[in-house]
């Protein structure tokens, strides 16, 4: 249980899959319960284990996760996030992530982006601009390297 708790406590008991709280409270064999989503597969990533819903975690399997976008926000052509995620973590750099229809709601997609990327890719300082263009507002994360 030491690993578990100590993930838990890393990730804030949010699950990384639907970024929710995970109620420690529950059962491990519970659907909403908590357990550790090992990412051994994948050798370049910084981060071993991540903190999951146990329905979250049996779901997504050993297929790639899909983040969703909020139905909130006004996005066209969001880009995937854990590609996102993958490539700004091995790389660094600037990444074109959505067009927005107003500068309210690009902004309004650049703050949910910073606070969900600080959770998905713990200890990547991740920060986000709104650029006009095109009679549209476009959304870039910029990572430096760890």
């Amino acid at each position: 249980m030491s690993l578990l708790d100590d993930v838990a406590r890393r990730d804030s008991w949010r699950c990384w899959v639907c970024d929710e709280r995970v109620d420690a409270d529950k059962s491990v064999n519970d659907p909403r319960g908590p357990s550790v989503d090992s990412r051994t597969a994948d050798k370049k990533a910084k981060v071993a284990e991540r903190l999951a819903h146990r329905a979250c975690n049996t779901r997504k399997g050993a297929v790639k996760v899909v983040i969703a976008w909020p139905d909130r926000l006004h996005v066209v052509e969001p880009a995937p996030l854990i590609t996102v995620a993958e490539r700004l973590e091995r790389k660094g750099g600037r990444e074109l992530v959505a067009r927005c229809p107003s500068k309210k709601d690009a902004q309004e997609a650049a703050d949910w982006l910073v606070d969900r990327f600080s959770r998905l890719v713990p200890g990547l300082p991740v920060t986000a601009s709104v650029d006009a263009g095109g009679g549209q507002y476009l959304v870039t994360l910029a990572a430096g390297r760890r």
